[in-house]
This record gives structure tokens, sequence and C-alpha cells, in this order.
């Protein structure tokens, strides 16, 4: 049986990082974070890059670190730059992984992000831009999304709970 990447995915704020975490210690497989990954290959956080480079070489420094991570061997569970789910390319990569879509209203997500610096504000009402990302966004989650959870709803143990129940629940197989 083929074992498949688990990708976590939602906008800034939802709690990628900290599901994946969580997913990945119960499947024993290793975490992969576009945040640590973007560090690691450029030496520098995403919202340095957004102002050094632009946010359009931003994400595809996203997409690049998603591809390589959908590639690793072992198989991760992957928390995913939002951005990437705006690539068509990014999106074709996604179709063979189980993804799941945290989803969550932007003005939650907005002041999770007040606490972390390394993200970029791309507008200073965090609000009015997660808004308009999830609007914009939202399609393109929908459409590669296996499963999503309400993260003001549920915690991050609670989400973990959801996805391996969708998985089988197996650490180490299945998905």
């Amino acid at each position: 049986m083929t074992v498949m990447p688990v990708v976590v995915m939602g906008l800034m704020g939802a709690g990628k990082s900290t599901v994946a975490g969580l997913l990945a210690r119960t499947l024993g497989r290793p975490m992969r974070d576009s945040d640590a990954d973007l560090q690691s290959r450029y030496g520098t956080t995403a919202a340095t890059m957004a102002a050094d480079v632009g946010p359009g070489e931003l994400h595809a420094r996203e997409a690049l670190v998603l591809k390589e991570a959908l590639a690793a061997d072992p198989v991760p569970v992957i928390a995913a730059a939002a951005s990437t789910v705006d690539d068509p390319d990014s999106r074709s990569l996604l179709a063979p992984a189980f993804v799941v879509f945290l989803d969550g209203p932007p003005a939650v997500l907005a002041e999770r992000m007040r606490s972390s610096p390394h993200r970029p504000h791309f507008k200073p009402d965090l609000v009015e831009m997660l808004t308009e990302q999830r609007a914009r966004r939202l399609p393109h989650f929908q459409e590669v999304a296996d499963v999503t959870v309400d993260t003001s709803a549920n915690t991050p143990e609670e989400i973990a709970g959801i996805v391996l129940a969708r998985l089988g629940g197996e650490p180490g197989g299945q998905a």
C-alpha cells in the first residue's frame, strides 16, 4: 500500500504547524513546515522575503518548498503555506495527497497572527487582508481538501482526532 503525504492547509493563523506536528507524531512521520523550509533554504522569514523580494517571489518559493516536501522520503506530514493553493501546478501536485483544510473566521485568525512576527502582513488591517485572502482562496481550498475543519470551533487535538478518524487512525500507515 502506498503511503500518501498528509498536507495541512489554511490561511495564516489557522494552526497548520500545530496540527501538522500532532499528526506527524501520531502517524510516526517527519513533519515539514513551509515556514521552516523557507527559513532553512533562504535564511530568512516569509515576512522578510515578502518585504525584500515581493509577494510574487515569496509565493513562488513557497510553491517550491511544497513541491520538495511532497517528494520527500520518508513521506511527511506537511504544513503548507496558504499561497500554494493559488498555484494551479501546486494544486495538481496535491491530488495524490490527503489534504486537510483548516478554515476559520478571519477575525480569529488575525488575532493569532498578531503574536507571530514571521508572518507577512500584506495590509495593515489583518482582518481585511484575511477576509480577502479567504474569499479568493476558498474555492481552491475546497477543490483540494479531503476534510475541512473549523479551527475556531475545535482544539488542535480535536482537529488531529478528526483527521486521524478520516485516515483510519493507523499510525505509520494509510494516508
